[in-house]
């Protein structure tokens, strides 16, 4: 995709919840864009808004005012299905605590997006069995979450957010709780899959060295961007 193509747009966003003590502003007229095949940090103290900016981006929640442009797609235009579709076919997601469904094996959690958009189970085996191989993990097909190492099932998650190929990869704090020789192959492996891909990856991060690897930060503070 052209790379002028602006895949994410918040347009003066804002974030305010309801507490005991009267409103809270979590997040106050945040303005930017982010092109196609961008790989941009967000960055800031605990407590400056990271996670509930990238919530806003993903159309996890609504903002208060504002509104986010996501692939050309108002997501205030949007309902709850309609915002989901819309992650269905464009969107993946890695988190810290890797989110990994402990009944299924390797391969069954990276096979789930792509039953769920409905592809031949023989295709998705097919796919989920390429891209655990491409993350190091061909010989940990039919492993269990449990019997895996923190890092074994960050890099099965990262499976799981690229076999349906997305345009934006949105990921939260991937390597928080990883030792750190499984956060740097975690981070080698995010960055080759990303130019592999051309997707876009905005990720939330309190590691600087994570955050240097990508082209550009958004730096938060108390809600603001600084």
């Amino acid at each position: 995709m052209n790379k002028a193509f602006k895949s994410i747009i918040a347009d003066h966003l804002s974030k305010t919840v309801k507490t005991s003590d009267g409103d809270l502003s979590i997040l106050h007229d945040i303005c930017f864009e982010i092109f196609s095949g961008e790989s941009v940090a967000i960055v800031g103290a605990s407590g400056s808004g990271k996670s509930t900016l990238l919530s806003l981006l993903a159309g996890l929640d609504l903002p208060s005012s504002g509104g986010v442009s996501l692939m050309g797609n108002s997501l205030n235009g949007l309902d709850e299905d309609g915002r989901a579709q819309l992650r269905g076919q464009h969107i993946g997601f890695v988190f810290q605590s890797f989110q990994l469904l402990p009944h299924l094996n390797a391969m069954e959690n990276v096979m789930l997006p792509m039953e769920l958009a409905g592809v031949k189970q023989s295709e998705a085996k097919e796919s989920a069995q390429m891209w655990l191989e491409k993350v190091g993990l061909g010989d940990r097909l039919h492993h269990f979450p449990r019997t895996l190492s923190g890092g074994e099932q960050q890099r099965v998650a990262l499976a799981r957010a690229f076999i349906n190929e997305p345009a934006i990869l949105f990921a939260d704090e991937p390597t928080g709780s990883l030792d750190e020789a499984s956060g740097k192959r975690v981070i080698e492996l995010l960055f080759e899959l990303n130019l592999v891909n051309l997707s876009t990856l905005v990720l939330v991060t309190h590691d600087q060295t994570l955050a240097v690897r990508c082209e550009r930060q958004l730096q938060l503070q108390g809600g603001r961007l600084i």
